[in-house]
């Protein structure tokens, strides 16, 4: 059994958190009975066809964990998070005796109780129950193959289109159907897995360290405590290339003083998709970092490697400690995505290192992320982009950290308190009331004039009153970038074009933000006249012609809506080159939306590319192409 250590951070004690008591009504675990010290992973991994039976795709072996029971009056038995897709054949129980070292695990009963229709509980019992404090280890042998937290895809699904591919995607609550757990981001711990794969086949994870043990098996720890939904498997034909480091002269010599020395980062990727990763971000991660570095502390999670998913990947990037997973769209060849890989290295500090204690506190992560993400972003590019997030936390998140920074007055005031606040709550998740009470406590000046409670700012109307923030960072830097974006779209949008005017507008020194702003004002004013779309692919091929998903997506969603036939082949193209849901989704929703003809581009592209999305993004496009009902 793992031996005691202390609490991460070492040191006095930590202030008592509100998150303490915070319940967390998506677990059906008993989470607060228990401390998880660390959880171990032996799994064999076997791709076979889908569905039940011998030889199908699935998982197999057992999860360990080490935990100490916190119950005052003790324990009976211990409730996980688990899913019916997840079966579980033999539970074991090792408890601590004076004087031996491995006690011996001896078999106990376990049963399952519904619990929502994303999960159950798993519940073990004890023959007698443990007391407060005592150690003990839960084994669990059990099997997982079909369902929502292990992501299996055909070879057809991959970049190759030779070998199958598995990953997993724990955020939010999937991670129970990929491992029995306290699944809840109040609770982090340390873990380590043994993987063993097929022939041919290379595992990587979210940790710290890895190591191939003989020729099908790989060893990972994760060195800093991390709740369940950032662990993080991912199984295929993978090589790795290293792209580090490329860095500024001031952060170089920022890194010499007072960095620890680490491995610089690594891509990975199926081989036909390496090379581009590792043009694509050579020597520009270590860049970011360094300069996250600078604004919000030390990085501490000793490596950053990205992993290009396959194209089916439905996600943009999930920012899983040590191995961010990102979708392939980003391999723009020009670097223009970066952001992206911004805002995943950002949750490095805002999300993995300070973690929301529920999900009804994930403007925690994102906001505070997205906060993140803009401040490397002007520091590095001097300009302050656009993004193109615009969902709640991440934005009315944005919003209100803004409006605190404004309160305070300083931009470097504002730096040196989001450094003490990560440093303060380091491997801890916290609730809102825990860092606002420690922002009023940092700056006792406005504790003292009650910023909390200034009418219409209220910080309880912030986080609990639905509609537009009632405050609005200054964007005022932008409008001189995009002014000219929305003046040029005027023009095009016109029933006679002005070929002078337009041609006037040099837009090859513009950044993709600022195309992207244009051809979404286009798309405003579609329908365009005429023959006007035409010419405006004729006039920019940068654009008509371009790799980088953004603009292919615009660029799709504007012929689609003024139906320009002749250029529909570039929409089919790209929805046969990727999954991404964020692209594939609205060009289903355009097409069905545009002509007859562009319907059954959108009837028989999914038919044609169906087997090679992910099973959630099938489902997605199936309603709009073929809604129930129709």
């Amino acid at each position: 059994m793992a031996s005691g250590e202390p609490s991460p951070g070492g040191g006095a004690a930590r202030r008592p958190l509100h998150s303490a008591q915070a319940v967390d009504v998506a677990s059906a675990s008993n989470f607060r009975a228990f401390e998880l010290l660390h959880l171990h992973l032996d799994l064999r991994a076997e791709f076979g066809p889908p569905g039940p039976g011998v030889g199908s795709r699935g998982l197999s072996g057992t999860a360990v964990l080490d935990l100490r029971c916190l119950e005052p009056e003790g324990a009976v038995e211990l409730r996980l998070d688990s899913h019916p897709c997840l079966e579980v054949t033999a539970a074991a129980l090792r408890r601590e005796r004076p004087g031996s070292e491995e006690p011996p695990a001896e078999p106990v009963s376990f049963y399952t109780q519904p619990f929502s229709h994303y999960g159950q509980a798993l519940c073990v019992s004890f023959p007698q129950p443990c007391s407060a404090a005592e150690r003990l280890q839960v084994l669990l042998t059990y099997r997982v193959g079909e369902g929502p937290g292990v992501c299996w895809l055909a070879p057809e699904q991959t970049a190759g289109k030779k070998k199958p591919f598995v990953y997993t995607q724990g955020q939010a609550v999937l991670n129970r159907a990929f491992f029995p757990c306290f699944d809840t981001p109040a609770v982090k711990y340390k873990y380590s897995a043994l993987i063993e794969v097929p022939d041919g086949f290379t595992a990587v994870m979210s940790a710290s360290t890895w190591e191939k043990r003989g020729p099908n098996k790989f060893f990972f720890q994760m060195c800093q405590p991390i709740p369940s939904y950032l662990i993080a498997l991912a199984i295929g034909d993978l090589v790795s290339a290293e792209v580090g480091p490329r860095l500024h002269e001031d952060d170089t010599l920022y890194i010499l003083k007072i960095s620890k020395p680490r491995l610089w980062s690594r891509v990975w990727a199926e081989p036909c998709l390496i090379d581009a990763a590792k043009e694509e971000y050579n020597g520009v991660i270590e860049e970011f970092l360094a300069t996250g570095e600078k604004l919000f502390g030390p990085y501490v999670w000793g490596r950053y490697d990205l992993l290009f998913m396959p194209p089916s990947f439905p996600f943009g990037g999930m920012e899983n400690p040590c191995l961010t997973f990102v979708t392939p769209c980003l391999l723009a060849g020009d670097r223009s995505l970066a952001d992206v890989i911004i805002h995943e290295i950002s949750h490095s500090w805002f999300g993995n290192l300070v973690t929301n204690a529920n999900w009804g506190e994930f403007w925690l992560n994102e906001g505070f992320t997205m906060y993140a993400q803009r401040r490397i972003s002007t520091i590095l590019f001097g300009v302050d982009p656009d993004d193109t997030y615009n969902e709640t936390p991440y934005e009315k998140g944005f919003c209100f950290v803004s409006y605190l920074a404004h309160l305070v007055g300083d931009q470097d005031q504002f730096d040196n308190f989001l450094k003490a606040y990560v440093h303060e709550f380091k491997f801890q998740s916290i609730l809102a009331d825990d860092f606002l009470d420690f922002y009023l406590e940092y700056f006792p000046e406005l504790k003292k004039k009650r910023v909390d409670i200034i009418p219409g700012f209220e910080f309880d109307r912030w986080l609990n009153t639905p509609g537009w923030p009632p405050y609005l960072p200054d964007l005022s830097p932008g409008d001189s970038l995009m002014k000219p974006a929305e003046e040029l779209a005027q023009l095009w949008a016109a029933e006679e074009l002005d070929m002078k005017a337009i041609e006037a507008v040099a837009i090859s020194p513009w950044k993709t933000y600022q195309l992207v702003y244009f051809l979404d004002k286009i798309l405003q004013k579609s329908p365009l006249p005429p023959g006007n779309v035409k010419k405006l692919g004729e006039t920019y091929p940068s654009i008509s012609n371009a790799r980088n998903a953004e603009l292919r997506l615009r660029w799709g969603q504007i012929v689609l809506k003024n139906d320009h036939q002749e250029d529909f082949w570039k929409v089919k193209e790209f929805l046969h080159n990727q999954g991404k849901q964020k692209y594939t989704l609205p060009l289903y929703h355009a097409m069905m939306g545009g002509s007859e003809v562009a319907q059954t581009l959108a009837k028989e592209t999914f038919e044609s590319t169906a087997s090679q999305l992910h099973s959630n993004v099938v489902n997605y496009v199936q309603q709009i192409v073929a809604p129930k009902g129709s």
